[in-house]
């Protein structure tokens, strides 16, 4: 077991880079069981046997110019109940998440967050992969990386 914790803040930057998204913000959430990404136009389809699924995300809070096409592996569908209690069905991916200097291996659910404020999710199934969270602070493991 890691006997180490990185701390990180209510808010991080962070990575995903097989989705090549190279910063995005994510608020992090100790409630939520998974982490979330906004995602929108969000397609299953098959690949080589597999399940896969194509979605679009503006990655930028406030910015609905950018837009990164993405591809990846489905893992699961699941009902997920949000924190105003309405539920979804929602896709499932794995993906490497850059968080600080360390590279996890998370699930994370699919969802139009267009209306929220982040653009992302951080939830504890990646949390308990060795960090705690100082509620007061933002940012801990760096500022935004460059925009492309």
């Amino acid at each position: 077991m890691k006997t180490t914790q990185t701390i990180v803040g209510w808010r991080e930057w962070l990575a995903l880079p097989a989705l090549g998204i190279s910063s995005i913000k994510a608020k992090v959430d100790t409630g939520a069981k998974t982490s979330a990404l906004h995602a929108f136009i969000v397609k299953p389809y098959q690949k080589d046997g597999e399940d896969w699924v194509q979605f679009f995300i503006h990655p930028w809070q406030n910015d609905t110019n950018t837009v990164v096409e993405c591809h990846a592996r489905l893992c699961d569908q699941r009902q997920v109940t949000d924190s105003g209690g309405h539920r979804e069905m929602r896709y499932v991916i794995q993906t490497e998440i850059a968080l600080g200097d360390q590279r996890l291996n998370a699930e994370i659910t699919l969802t139009d967050r267009e209306s929220m404020k982040f653009r992302m999710l951080l939830g504890r199934n990646v949390l308990k992969q060795g960090f705690m969270v100082d509620s007061a602070r933002s940012f801990l493991l760096g500022r935004k990386l460059s925009h492309h």
